[in-house]
């Protein structure tokens, strides 16, 4: 058989072969499903999840998924890598080495020697130990970073979460005198129809309820950013909707200010993170002033030599090194670190006064917003519902004009939308309070 047909039949059978390959991976790869997102006609939108939050429930939400709070925890886990770091040893150094003779017809071959040596460093002063000391300080200052990240956030969600909720008051408010609004419309459309009223009185009720009208949707976007920011704070998703059950609710408080500041210069993070950054210092300027101890190195070694000498054909080595603390003897780093302590406690003392500042300033507030809030609570509330009831009946009845309605209508909001600011602001100075002092308070 000639060359030319086996090459054609070869070439055919190579062709076949590679046809039925990719045909295989064809059907194979119409098998597989589509990685999601990428083919396919989008299904049906799922429904937003809807997620019941308390408040207690919003903070560990805010504390396990808050990206700035796991930045700060990532702080901790750096300070033991410096811990370990800290703990080890100096690594020993091997040397190995050769020696030669070149003269009376002497060479490597026959008179070369092998010389293996091992040095270590011994630190001496407590070198190791001040590092250890200084790297655990170093820890402990992180931990309380965290723990006031935690407290300034947290702060922060509390906040915006109340601030939802005076939305939500503010909207329930509009809407209640929109409706009431709607419903006194609807009347006296029918009265000037039969021409009981006049068109500019049903021309201000209008009016009144197209003011309603803007407060609700004032309400419903004050409601939405809110919620946008507490979803920020939570990492939770833009789709995610969220219901909150713990109510704005009058909680008084009376705290004795004496334990609060006592309480605040103890456990506040803050402060304490300055202690142990003070401390650390101190343990720094230790280091630096056994830095004028010099370390030691130790060798130790074995040499080979070759038959032809020089010497014995075996021998040990012992060796000690120590720099001559002549000129340097750490002045610098020494100086450095005192200044570093210095600074660290004036940084400590400049915190410890701005936290007693703030402790004073926010029990201040928190009890003149309370009084603001007994002041309503005491009769002046419920006395503005009744006034606008009773002149809406009035109205009625033809004994009151629309403009004392009006006025009674705004009244009566601006009391009730003053509450709601006051019951808020209370809320706030309290949460400012628990800030300051760095715990909850409770009584």
């Amino acid at each position: 058989m000639s060359v030319a047909p086996l090459r054609r039949r070869f070439l055919s059978w190579i062709f076949l072969g590679l046809s039925v390959l990719i045909i295989s991976q064809s059907v194979a790869g119409a098998q597989q499903p589509s990685p999601p997102g990428l083919s396919g006609p989008p299904g049906p939108s799922e429904p937003p999840a809807v997620i019941r939050l308390s408040l207690n429930e919003a903070i560990a939400l805010f504390i396990k998924q808050n990206l700035s709070v796991l930045i700060t925890r990532y702080g901790i886990d750096y300070n033991k890598g410096q811990e370990i770091t800290a703990s080890l040893f100096p690594n020993p150094v091997a040397f190995i080495g050769t020696l030669s003779s070149y003269t009376q017809g002497l060479n490597l071959k026959n008179s070369g020697q092998l010389a293996m040596i091992v040095q270590q460093l011994f630190e001496l002063a407590g070198k190791r130990g001040y590092r250890i000391e200084s790297a655990t300080f170093g820890t402990q200052s992180a931990e309380a970073a965290f723990e006031d990240a935690v407290r300034q956030l947290g702060f922060t969600v509390k906040d915006t979460y109340y601030r939802i909720q005076l939305a939500q008051r503010r909207l329930n408010l509009a809407e209640e005198n929109r409706d009431r609004f709607a419903r006194i419309l609807d009347i006296n459309t029918i009265r000037f129809k039969k021409g009981y009223i006049a068109e500019v009185d049903l021309i201000r009720i209008r009016l009144q309820m197209v003011d309603f009208q803007s407060q609700v949707i004032q309400s419903l976007q004050d409601a939405e950013m809110a919620r946008g920011d507490l979803r920020q704070l939570l990492r939770l998703s833009p789709k995610t909707a969220m219901e909150l059950t713990t109510e704005m609710d009058f909680r008084r408080i009376d705290p004795d200010i004496n334990k609060l500041r006592v309480t605040a210069i103890d456990l506040r993070p803050d402060i304490r993170a300055k202690r142990f950054a003070q401390s650390q210092r101190e343990s720094d300027l230790r280091l630096a002033k056994a830095y004028r101890v010099p370390d030691v190195t130790v060798g130790a070694g074995y040499e080979i030599q070759g038959a032809q000498g020089p010497d014995n054909p075996q021998q040990w080595v012992l060796n000690f090194g120590i720099p001559i603390p002549l000129f340097n003897r750490n002045q610098g780093g020494i100086l450095q670190a005192e200044v570093a302590v210095q600074s660290a406690e004036a940084d400590l003392n400049k915190t410890v006064n701005q936290v007693e500042n703030e402790v004073e300033v926010a029990y201040r507030n928190l009890i003149q917003s309370r009084r603001l809030v007994e002041a309503f609570v005491g009769g002046i509330l419920d006395d503005a519902r009744s006034t606008l009831t009773i002149v809406e009946r009035a109205y009625e009845r033809g004994g009151a004009t629309i403009l004392d309605l009006l006025d009674a209508a705004r009244t009566s909001r601006t009391i009730q939308q003053n509450y709601i600011e006051a019951l808020f602001t209370y809320q706030h100075n309290l949460f400012q309070l628990e800030s300051a002092v760095g715990q909850e308070i409770r009584s």
